[in-house]
Order: structure tokens, then sequence, then C-alpha cells
């Protein structure tokens, strides 16, 4: 094991910084506005095999990821938003299995953050790690890099210095959620990072990804780079140069926010007291600390931009920005978590750059996080077999016959918090553990307040049941049947 501290990656940080920090008290305080319709495509796509560069943010809902000043100016406006982006489940391992394997929980067996139904020990013992993304494109020349969390409880019972197969270079965090104090593999030898300033966990990490652009560029393989921090969750500690950086004061405040009927929700929310002030003004501190802890991950995203451009791989690159779930920050009466059917908890920012990828433009498609995959193996030029679906239709600007529903899923928890959910282009269904049933007319009630199971028409309800049906054990070629039901 080495002991030495962060090496900082000044050299990267100081031009990025500049653009960070002259736009962050404006952009931030005001809210980044998202682009409205697509303004011209980008140059042709060259041919050659491109690199593909995935950041995934831990448990960064929607809104925030809309306040982010490089995110939003080098990503979202520079490349595609996709507005109704999800997750199958909107927990971080569950979530991050589908991601690697494009297979729904309920076909991945990951159904939770921990052994036995789910965590890094059960993704190994299931031997999934066999075929993941990862291990496809690097089958078909690419070379492959990991950087971040990996799945909750790496390395579980395997030695610490176990490196995945797929992974041509690796550097798995361990100790999870500590931004300092922690240890990374890298390359299977454990390296423990200290307290000090340069130690910052998001920066040391921008500084091994930007290292692994310069390195990889000159070669003739081209690359995949899978980039997670885990920034905002908690404790969402931020850069010290951003502990006082100047963001919103309040939580957002829709119309669910602290939700001031709750009668026709499922028991467990029905019993619930509106929230107090004292339990409100936690949520807005909590919500500037997550914002703080993100504006290094922004910087981070900026520094990549400016090293791939540096680099001449830009315009050969596909970079994806999306998160593993959303997050509550008071609506519904949910002080704060994740992994429920509501639109907070499954919907996650996605946008995605590269040349050949509309410029400004917003797709309102229903995607999903078994897609990523697909879309990965089919922009390399190889199948994978999947639960999802490729979405590069959708990055050329096309308008295919597409999915109109999709599962959501979760399994944690007592029965009237596990579920099944359809969501589908104007309407969400959910049934609980305990009978307790969800309906929710999405085209007039985006905030899902008014349960309308008991006054909907049944036809509509018997639709709906028969769609979640045909989605909770589906598999395959399947799913993709049942997602594209009338």
């Amino acid at each position: 094991m080495l002991i030495r501290g962060g090496d900082g990656f000044p050299e990267k940080r100081a031009l990025v910084g500049v653009l960070v920090a002259c736009s962050a008290a404006l952009l931030l305080a005001a809210g980044c506005s998202s682009s409205e319709a697509a303004q011209e495509e980008g140059a042709e796509a060259p041919a050659t095999q491109p690199n593909i560069v995935f950041v995934i943010a831990d448990d960064l809902d929607y809104a925030s990821a809309q306040k982010m000043p490089a995110i939003g100016s080098l990503l979202a406006e520079e490349g595609t938003s996709f507005e109704n982006a999800f997750v199958s489940h909107s927990l971080c391992c569950p979530s991050r299995s589908t991601i690697l394997t494009g297979l729904y929980a309920h076909n991945s067996g990951i159904k939770g953050n921990k052994p036995p139904d789910g965590g890094f020990q059960k993704f190994y013992d299931e031997g999934l790690e066999e075929d993941t993304i990862a291990a496809r494109l690097q089958e078909g020349g690419y070379q492959t890099a990991f950087f971040g969390k990996y799945l909750n409880g790496y390395p579980g019972d395997e030695e610490p210095s176990y490196v995945p197969p797929g992974w041509d270079e690796w550097y798995g965090k361990e100790n999870e959620q500590k931004l300092y104090d922690y240890q990374i593999n890298e390359n299977g030898e454990v390296v423990s990072y200290g307290s000090e300033t340069e130690d910052f966990f998001t920066d040391v990490l921008s500084g091994q990804a930007t290292d692994f652009v310069r390195r990889a560029a000159p070669e003739e393989q081209p690359f995949f780079m899978y980039v997670a921090p885990t920034a905002p969750h908690g404790p969402a500690t931020p850069a010290e140069r951003y502990q006082d950086a100047p963001v919103e004061e309040e939580a957002p405040r829709p119309p669910s926010f602290n939700e001031e009927d709750v009668s026709d929700k499922p028991s467990w929310r029905r019993d619930t007291e509106p929230l107090s002030k004292e339990e409100i003004s936690e949520i807005d501190t909590y919500h500037q600390k997550r914002l703080r802890s993100m504006l290094a991950v922004d910087e981070m995203v900026a520094s990549l931009v400016e090293e791939l451009e540096a680099a001449g791989e830009l315009d050969n690159t596909y970079m994806v920005f999306t998160s593993d779930n959303g997050w509550f920050a008071g609506q519904h009466r949910i002080k704060e978590g994740k992994d429920r059917p509501y639109e907070e908890s499954a919907r996650v920012p996605l946008f995605v750059r590269r040349p050949g990828v509309p410029v400004g433009a917003t797709v309102d498609k229903l995607v999903l996080n078994t897609d990523f995959a697909p879309t990965f193996a089919e922009l390399a030029g190889s199948g994978f077999s999947a639960d999802g679906r490729s979405l590069t239709p959708l990055l050329r600007g096309e308008a295919p016959p597409w999915r109109s529903a999709i599962l959501l899923e979760g399994f944690v928890g007592k029965k009237d918090h596990v579920y099944g959910a359809v969501r589908t282009e104007t309407h969400k269904y959910v049934e609980y553990g305990n009978r307790e049933e969800e309906l929710y007319d999405l085209t007039n009630d985006p905030y899902e307040l008014e349960n309308v199971y008991e006054t909907s028409a049944p036809s509509l309800v018997e639709n709906l049941q028969a769609r979640l049906d045909a989605l909770r054990d589906c598999e395959g070629d399947d799913c993709r049947e049942a997602e594209d039901a009338p």
C-alpha cells in the first residue's frame, strides 16, 4: 500500500477555475436556463470509432444539474439534452449495475446496495462483471479506464487490490463517500490519500481522468472512460475553494414541495406530518452544500473538455453526463432520499455532446439507464444483448418509432415501500407490495399531486396494469416489445 498526497493537478484546474469562478455567482444564483430547440446540427461525425467519456454523478437531481455552469455551457448548450431520462431502480448499486449491463434490476438480480440482494459482492458472485459494456468494448479494441465510485461495498470479500475484468486502467475508490482520508485502488496498488487540500477526492479524480486522456489520445486505439465522482452524495463536502460559493439559498419550491394534501397518497406518505420550519431550513442548508459540492465536478467536466480539445480528440468523442438517480428535497413531504417511484427520484439529467449530435436540442422521448450499454456498443460498432435499446437514432436528431412506456421498480424495504410502476408519456401507475396503488395523469398533473386511481376509467387502469405485468418480468426483446405496446 502506498500513502501519498493527492496530485492536485493545479495546472489543469487553473484555466477551468477562471471559467467557473466568473460564472458561478450569476448562474448558481439564478439557475441556468435550458436550451429550447435544436439550433443546428454539428459537422458530420468522423467514420472512425469514437471515444466515449461517460461521467456519472451520485444522487444528482435533474433540477440541480441545470445550475452547473460548465455542464450547462459545454455539454447542454453544445449538445443534446434528454428531458425525459430515467433510471429504472433509483438506488445507487442497482442503477449502476443496470448501466454496466443494460439489464433491468429484476434481470441483473442487483436489487439493493448490499448483500444478499445487491452490492458489489453479489454483482461479482453472479459473474456479471464478465459481460459488462467495458468488457465488450475492450474485446472490440477499446482502451477502457475506470475512475471513482464503482459499486457499493467494493471490494467486498475480494482483495483490496482487486481489479474487475474489462478495464485496462483502474482507479476504483474505496471508503465510498469520504472525500478525504480514503483509498484508491490504482491498477492493483492501493493508495491512501489524506486530509490535505490536494487530497480532495474530486480533484484527484479529475487529475487522474485528464492524465489518462493525455496519455491515451496519441494511441491509435479509441478509448472508453467511466468517470464516477461521489458528489453530491452525502456528506456533500465541497472543495475548500467553494465552501462559501454563492448558490441558491432555497431548495426548489415546486407545487409538490411540502405537499399540502397527502390524503390520497399511499400509507407510507399519508401518515406523515407536514415539514416543520426547522426541517425546511435543514433542507435548504443541505441543498446549498450539494450545489457547492458539485462545483468541483463541474470544473472536472470543463477540464476533460479542455484536455480532449488540446489532444485533438474532442471532435471524435461522445461526452455523456448523467446521474445514478435523482433526489428528494422536500417534495411530497420527503425531506431527503431516493428509491421511490416519484419523478424527483427516478428522473435524471442526461446531456450528450459530439459533432453530429444536434446542438442545443432537447429530446422528449422516454430514455432509460438500460439504454447506455447498447448505445455505447453500437457507437463502437458492435452489438450488446440488453433489455434497453440504442439511443443512436436520437443522437442523430432522428425521430424513429420509440417506446411509449418504461418500468420503474423498487425492491428495498417493507412491503409498503417495494413497488413496480409503469411510466408512460402521459401517466404513471404504481403498485406497492402491500397492494396499495397510485395513478397520476402527468399531462395535467406533472407534479403528481392527485392520485386518480379511484376515479379513472377502468379501461385506462386495466391497460396500465397489463403493461406493468408485461414489463415487471420481461427480458431482452420482450422488454422492448412491452415498452412499445399501444
